[in-house]
């Protein structure tokens, strides 16, 4: 095709409206949009007031391929009775394509997001993510990415250095401890080919909504890597709590799937990893007027002097002991 678009400029409500009926939903609302700033993403009801959700996939980020193997891994862990919120096929299909712009309906899931001191939910959250790694080791993705150091730490280095956020006075020591954080990374993030399996990805306790059960949304950022990838992110806290919220996520785990300990060590590198990526994330989308409209405080000289002494505060953390489990794990 030729002309594909580059960014959302042409997304207004008739365009949306159009390319949702063109699957041949008829649209009975207005379009009401949810919280996301890498696609854009809004929910509506159709005639028969059944609520629905449209994601339009920000352009020139992933391939077909890669798009619609997001969709059948979420299909799969969904026909397999797991509780997750997957994308509506019609006629079989999944994904569309309007006018160059890449589009998924998804049924609007209820909930809220879940509370990370509540242990009940943690244990539920292990439970399915046990179930959802269990189906997931067992073939790899072929067109998505493994969670590499190349992507999470030496290319946002390489936007941030090509482009001015960075106030010229904190350029040298932001890069140093930058460089430092990177060296202490590439010495302990070193996953074997048999830790890494598909994965959600992003699990933060927003991509997760709870109603009496645990259902994961959002597989946007699926990706092969290591299994503790997907529980790190709902630890929070003192080390003790840390170490209580996950032996609590592990017991319902285990209940589906083995967990390797040694992973543990792995948990501040990728903390590390995804502190830099997100950095180089908002660099990246800084063109995109929605990101400058949230994240304003990314020019401001006060965030640039918090970021250095985060990354300081990360490479202290790396070298501490890793979390360590009770003999029993």
């Amino acid at each position: 095709m030729k002309n594909l678009p580059v960014d959302y400029s042409l997304l207004s409500p008739d365009f949306m409206l159009d390319a949702i009926e063109s699957i041949g939903i008829r649209v009975d609302s207005g379009l009401l949009e949810l919280n996301s700033y890498e696609n854009r993403v809004f929910q509506f009801h159709d005639e028969d007031h059944q609520r629905f959700v449209v994601k339009f996939y920000r352009p020139v980020r992933w391939s077909d391929e890669q798009i619609q193997e997001e969709h059948d891994f979420s299909l799969q862990l969904k026909s397999a009775d797991i509780d997750v919120v997957a994308p509506l096929q019609f006629d079989g299909r999944s994904l569309f394509i309007y006018q160059g712009y890449r589009l998924a309906i998804f049924p609007s899931a209820g909930g809220r997001p879940i509370e990370v001191d509540n242990l009940d939910a943690l244990e539920s959250v292990g439970r399915n993510l046990g179930r959802v790694h269990q189906l997931a080791s067992q073939q790899s993705f072929l067109y998505r990415p493994t969670l590499s150091i190349a992507e999470f730490v030496q290319a946002p280095k390489q936007i941030l250095q090509q482009n001015s956020f960075i106030p010229k006075r904190l350029e040298t020591a932001f890069f140093d401890v930058y460089d430092a954080l990177e060296k202490e990374i590439t010495l302990q993030y070193k996953p074997d080919d048999t830790q890494l399996i598909r994965l959600h990805g992003d699990l933060h306790a927003g991509n997760i909504l709870w109603r009496d059960k645990v259902t994961l949304l959002d597989f946007d950022d699926c990706r092969q890597g290591p299994a503790v990838q997907d529980l790190w992110m709902m630890l929070h806290g003192e080390r003790h709590e840390q170490l209580l919220q996950l032996e609590v996520m592990l017991e319902g785990y285990e209940e589906f799937c083995s967990f390797d300990a040694k992973q543990l060590q792995l948990i501040e590198p990728l903390r590390g990893m995804r502190m830099m990526n997100y950095m180089g994330w908002i660099a990246k989308r800084w063109d995109d007027p929605a990101f400058k409209r949230h994240f304003a405080w990314f020019t401001d000289e006060e965030y640039w002097q918090q970021q250095v002494k985060f990354l300081h505060e990360q490479i202290d953390n790396i070298q501490k002991p890793p979390l360590s489990l009770i003999p029993n794990y």
